[in-house]
């Protein structure tokens, strides 16, 4: 007997609430301080060249409701050395005034939710110690 071919929905991530210029601007605002502050000094403390694909930078971006925090890299391998890219390593999405959810990026390159429902300032607290969403 054949096998009858079936349409199956699909558990996709709930999208971020639009936020008003104001509060864009906060969140923005902590998560550069965030990084610069307590990223930064911990993980990137110098920048040290090496044969293969290396840390040059850490920064964020904010992108419809969401704010990706990533590692800039830089390639010290002979066939494309100083090409750069970014690598994200944690993200949050604005679900709702001060409600987070916050998102790990799996080996997979896939997101993956850890946290949900927090606000800004827990979410901050628990990307600086939970050592899955540090960056590598």
């Amino acid at each position: 007997m054949a096998r009858q071919k079936q349409w199956i929905p699909t558990t996709r991530a709930p999208r971020p609430a639009p936020a008003d210029e104001v509060e864009k601007r906060a969140i923005i605002a902590a998560c550069e301080s965030f990084i610069r502050e307590v990223l930064k000094p911990r993980f990137l403390p110098e920048i040290r060249p090496t044969e293969w694909n290396y840390v040059v930078d850490i920064h964020g971006a904010w992108a419809a409701g969401r704010y990706r925090f990533m590692q800039r890299c830089r390639s010290g391998m002979e066939h494309n050395r100083g090409e750069e890219f970014d690598v994200p390593f944690a993200r949050i999405d604005r679900m709702g005034r001060d409600h987070f959810d916050i998102y790990w990026m799996r080996h997979t390159g896939k997101w993956w939710r850890l946290h949900a429902g927090v606000t800004l300032g827990e979410a901050l607290r628990i990307i600086e110690t939970d050592r899955v969403l540090h960056p590598d």
